[in-house]
């Protein structure tokens, strides 16, 4: 007897028992809740010849991108190698797309899932992880395509409909068709009240219209909903960006304290990124966040030197510079110097075109080099999505970038990079902020008073 899961998928050497169990923990991981790893782990323990479940486990892992995290994959991924002689042709390319990413081929992973979604377009863990590793790389156009590619195998009566419209809700919000974005996170919440991913698809559409008040109402009115979640620490930023935008600073600065400052050392870098984000576009916009970062660079120092993914990195040089740990920022710029140099995977690209430049950048910056910085960030700011991440993320290289320019008196191009903010935003007040401030810059103080008044009336 063939067994098979909710999707018509056939599962290998399973009972129904235990692709109960397997589905129990993959719907935690599709909500962001409870403990997905713990949970797999304990079927494993219990039956350690389940080809999905090692499958499954070692799946979870390769979305760590931490150091720490590898040893454990690789070994997840053996076991599952081991197993590969009982496993069907669907689970044996998961585990070669698992192989591939465990050996610094993102690229060709992806395209391992891409070609198995082909065939089994129900396969919604292969969706999952392609979609998620599209983040990962920047692939804006697949994390929008990827997820078309498979609409036609599906309906509402398939179960995880939901979780599939919120995965393509952001996916064509980073592509900028905002209105179908919103209509299918909406209505995937509808559906899935707790799927978190598609509550932060929704958050992304109304940042990237700059509908801040809104935004505001959106997240506290789904707050039930998200804010015990494992996603809870990236919406908590999500919150603030909204706050941050219309100056309220307290606020922000709540949310932080409330939110995303923590003391412990768990070294969870998903949640550190989100906090070093947030503290360096206050720093950025002068606000002063009092020894916040001491705590954070403390968190990060450990790992200065991983290059496992660029991101981190990025995210670990804005505190190590922020707290004025000069030592360790020059270890990280000498590790990526070791690693571009010998390794040619596809993280390594990341490093060389955006991660690498973008640290040097943030070095001269807190070093008070604003010409510097401005001369390494204005030829990259068209490649940073290879850095990974959203729009909403990235958007702090950008800013640096402008700031930059204001404070080291290159007011011809801040006013032009204020402009396109406002252009592409414009009912957001910092954008007009930065555009008053560049006009004065250039003694317009005329049109530096009217962005001024915009960036008040916007306040409402």
């Amino acid at each position: 007897m063939t067994i098979t899961d909710c999707r018509d998928l056939a599962v290998s050497n399973a009972d129904n028992a235990l692709v109960a169990a397997l589905e129990n923990a993959h719907e935690m991981f599709l909500t962001y809740s409870g403990d997905p790893l713990g949970e797999i782990t304990e079927v494993l323990d219990a039956e350690p010849d389940f080809v999905m479940g090692q499958i499954f486990k070692a799946s979870l892992l390769t979305q760590a991108m931490e150091t720490r995290i590898y040893p454990e994959l690789v070994s997840t991924l053996k076991t599952a190698e081991a197993l590969a002689p009982r496993a069907n042709e669907r689970e044996r390319r998961h585990i070669e797309a698992i192989r591939a990413w465990a050996d610094g081929d993102f690229h060709g992973a992806v395209d391992l899932w891409d070609a198995l979604l082909v065939q089994f377009p129900r396969d919604l863990l292969a969706l999952q992880l392609a979609h998620l590793s599209d983040v990962l790389l920047g692939d804006t156009d697949n994390q929008r395509d990827r997820v078309a590619r498979i609409l036609h195998a599906w309906d509402e009566s398939v179960p995880g409909y939901g979780y599939m419209l919120g995965l393509y809700a952001f996916g064509l919000e980073e592509n900028r068709d905002f209105d179908i974005a919103e209509e299918c996170g909406r209505r995937a919440v509808a559906m899935n009240p707790k799927d978190a991913y598609a509550i932060h698809a929704v958050g992304h559409v109304m940042e990237s219209q700059g509908r801040q008040s809104g935004g505001i109402n959106w997240m506290r009115s789904r707050e039930q909903d998200w804010a015990y979640s494992n996603f809870a620490n990236h919406l908590w930023w999500h919150l603030s960006l909204y706050h941050l935008d219309l100056a309220q600073n307290d606020q922000v600065l709540d949310i932080y304290d409330r939110c995303l400052r923590s003391t412990d050392s768990s070294g969870d870098r998903y949640e550190e990124l989100d906090a070093a984000a947030l503290l360096w576009r206050l720093e950025l916009l002068g606000v002063d966040v009092g020894d916040r970062w001491k705590t954070l660079a403390d968190k990060w120092e450990p790992s200065a030197t991983d290059t496992l993914y660029a991101f981190n990195d990025v995210h670990a040089m804005m505190t190590f510079v922020a707290d004025g740990r000069w030592e360790v920022a020059e270890q990280v710029l000498n590790a990526h110097e070791r690693y571009t140099t010998a390794a040619n995977d596809a993280n390594a690209a990341m490093t060389r075109t955006v991660g690498q430049p973008f640290c040097k950048a943030l070095k001269a910056f807190a070093e008070e080099k604003y010409g510097e910085a401005v001369d390494i960030l204005l030829p990259i700011r068209y490649r940073t999505r290879y850095l990974g991440g959203s729009h909403a993320q990235r958007d702090i290289i950008g800013m640096t970038l402008l700031e930059a320019a204001l404070r080291g008196g290159r007011n011809d191009l801040a006013l032009a990079l204020a402009s396109e903010r406002t252009a592409l935003k414009p009912t957001s007040p910092m954008n007009w902020r930065f555009a008053a401030r560049a006009h004065r810059g250039r003694g317009d103080h005329t049109r530096a008073t009217e962005a001024e008044a915009q960036a008040i009336a916007l306040h409402g």
